[in-house]
């Protein structure tokens, strides 16, 4: 399993990404999540996440919970369990379907550069999030991710975001992953838990009472 590392005793293996180039009506809705970052505390900000609908790609790989790598003949599959979302990552040389149904992870082919596996993700559904602070995106959004071992129990993944109606240009970020040997994947099921009222400040907030079983 492995652990994204935004969070615990390996946060500071985590930069703040650079702030991207955005065209005009991303840097306004942009510059709107900043100003309310600096005057809400913290950055549980109301988003369809909080009624149990799963992040698109990239954020789907950025979520505080494990990931699992799983590599068979021609594919790699990843399972997340935020939402219990699962990535297929085709490598047997598919190309991209010429017109591929819109899904939250899109559609995804994969190939091997020496030890990096390189993935090129399309068709992801317009109304998720490129990037955290901006909600939408053109129907052209283009994931790369290169995904290598810088240590032994370290996993890097760069990822570098191409959309000329949002972005001008190619925006890349980098997050790191810590190999948990003895984590297992937890069912995550949103919707069983899903009581999470509003604060003052308009925030999802958590209730965490069990019911019977769970």
């Amino acid at each position: 399993m492995w652990e994204p590392l935004l969070f615990g005793r390996d946060a500071r293996r985590f930069v703040p990404p650079p702030r991207p180039r955005l065209t005009p009506p991303y840097e306004a809705q942009y510059a709107a999540f900043e100003a309310k970052n600096r005057a809400t505390p913290g950055l549980n900000f109301v988003s369809e996440m909080a009624n149990c609908v799963p992040a698109g790609l990239p954020g789907s790989m950025q979520q505080p919970y494990p990931l699992e790598f799983l590599f068979t003949p021609g594919r790699v599959t990843i399972a997340i369990e935020t939402y219990s979302v699962v990535r297929r990552i085709h490598t047997d040389g598919r190309a991209h379907p010429a017109d591929p149904d819109p899904t939250y992870q899109g559609s995804s082919i994969g190939h091997w550069e020496g030890d990096t596996l390189v993935v090129d993700t399309l068709g992801i559904l317009t109304r998720t999030s490129p990037m955290n602070g901006i909600r939408g995106h053109g129907a052209g959004l283009r994931i790369i991710e290169r995904l290598r071992l810088v240590e032994p129990d370290l996993l890097e993944i760069t990822t570098t975001r191409t959309d000329p109606t949002v972005f001008i240009e190619p925006y890349t970020t980098q997050a790191y992953y810590r190999r948990q040997r003895d984590w297992q994947i937890m069912e995550y099921v949103c919707a069983q838990n899903n009581r999470d009222p509003l604060d003052e400040q308009g925030n999802p907030t958590f209730q965490l009472e069990r019911q019977p079983e769970e």
